[in-house]
Order: C-alpha cells, then structure tokens, then sequence
C-alpha cells in the first residue's frame, strides 16, 4: 500500500495508478493525514441486456402502416 499526499498524486496521476493496476492501493493524504484511497476495480460479470435478441430479422413494408382504427380506439378507450 502506497501513501501519497494529494499535491504528489496530482504530478504524478499515472504512475500511482500503474501501481493501482498492478495490485497496489495508494492511500490520498492531505497534509499527512490519509482521506481517501484508490483501489482496483474488479471486472464485473457481463450482463445481458432481456430483450436485445442475436437474432437477425426483418421488419416487412406494412409494419409502419397505420393500425385499423379498431385497434387504435382499444388503446384510446380501454374498457
């Protein structure tokens, strides 16, 4: 673990975090008096989006076609 105050670790920002990645937490003092630290962050597991599909597919020419008013009145007046 590496001690640095914060006028140090704003000179030299890429070292201390080479020294993050390699495995090293570096302590932010100010004035000697540590306030902060900076740490690796673990990977975090891909998550998959619901709903995105690999799939490929194609939309056909009528689906943007007006809907028959029948459809369109049961949205604009639900029983």
């Amino acid at each position: 673990m590496l001690t640095a105050n914060v006028h140090e670790i704003k000179t030299k920002l890429s070292y201390y975090l080479d020294q993050v990645q390699k495995g090293n937490k570096v302590i932010i003092a100010k004035r000697n008096v540590p306030i902060a630290e900076i740490k690796l962050i673990e990977k975090q597991a891909s998550k998959r989006v619901i709903g995105q599909s690999e799939e490929k597919f194609e939309v056909p020419e009528d689906f943007f076609k007006p809907l028959p008013k029948e459809v369109v009145n049961a949205f604009n007046n639900p029983k």
